[in-house]
């Protein structure tokens, strides 16, 4: 197999998703709203759930055919929805009423520069734009496939996905967690949405299931080394180099995975973690897993 360009096929990837999302987020709505969901979701973040859904979308796509194009309209606008949940989840979560947060993406949280009025409405407005991405008019998308995304999207963002994570999270400020309690919530709070954006992307196409559990397999395993490998960067780096406040979760004593293993026992659980979703990969025999390989040895070694 050919030696695979990560850099190159990920600046190509975002490239679609960004103009996609340009083109789409806030456009005509009223009274400084658009102004405010754009600011939420443009020019920031690594984009990361996005690039999966493209990358378990090439993973699977050699067994399409003629299906190809209405897929591959499906990904796209997959990426694009799962970033904006993601993006309403951090405008609704640095409220005051939930983190309190001030700093997001290296600038002010989306309340601080327009109010927790408008940051309301706008993590709001990018939830319901997700869903209506996903359920396009016309036939560019086949009906089976836009229900089958608009569910996945609104397990994982719900009562049994991120949105249950955070109300554990917020009931445990100031307690302590068992190990399975720390991983049971970030399965939900983070793991979810991340285990979506790849089953989202599989299911822009026909793989078997045995593929399709393989690669829920991983996504289970990228969603937490991604939460374990945030709980370490959150007391190695400083605010500047994350583009958040650091230190926040000890300074509001949530339990993480730091404070319960300590710091070299977590690096090893992220190892692990990673070692599980490249064995996960290897399982789905699909014919081209380069880039969810990448993405996963990105997730474990970044440094912000």
């Amino acid at each position: 197999m050919d030696t695979f360009d990560f850099a190159s096929w990920s600046q190509a990837c975002l490239l679609r998703v960004e103009q996609a999302l340009s083109d789409g987020v806030g456009v005509g709505a009223p009274a400084g709203l658009g102004e405010a969901m754009r600011y939420a979701v443009l020019d920031g973040g690594k984009r990361l759930r996005p690039l999966l859904v493209l990358a378990a979308r090439q993973a699977v796509a050699a067994a399409d055919g003629e299906a190809s194009a209405g897929f591959d309209e499906a990904a796209l606008r997959a990426a694009c929805a799962v970033e904006l949940i993601h993006a309403y989840s951090l405008v609704h979560d640095d409220m005051p009423c939930m983190d309190n947060d001030v700093l997001r993406r290296g600038k002010p949280t989306v309340h601080v520069q327009f109010g927790q009025a408008q940051a309301l409405l706008a993590g709001d407005a990018l939830q319901a734009l997700a869903f209506e991405l996903l359920a396009p008019e016309g036939a560019a998308v086949p009906e089976l496939v836009q229900a089958r995304l608009c569910r996945l999207l609104a397990r994982a963002a719900g009562a049994q996905g991120m949105a249950g994570g955070q109300a554990i999270d917020l009931a445990h400020v100031g307690c302590g967690m068992t190990e399975d309690a720390l991983r049971h919530m970030h399965r939900l709070k983070t793991g979810a949405l991340l285990q979506a954006s790849v089953l989202m992307g599989a299911h822009c196409g026909n793989a078997a299931p045995a593929a399709l559990q393989a690669l829920a397999d991983y996504g289970a395993a990228l969603g937490l080394a991604f939460q374990v490998v945030d709980d370490i960067l959150d007391v190695t780096q400083d605010s500047a180099t994350l583009g958040k406040t650091a230190g926040k979760d000890a300074e509001q004593g949530k339990p993480t995975y730091v404070s319960l293993l300590g710091l070299e026992r977590a690096q090893a659980y992220a190892r692990e973690l990673l070692v599980q979703a490249l064995a996960a990969l290897d399982a789905a025999a699909l014919p081209d897993t380069r880039a969810l390989a990448a993405l996963a040895q990105m997730v474990v070694n970044r440094s912000h």
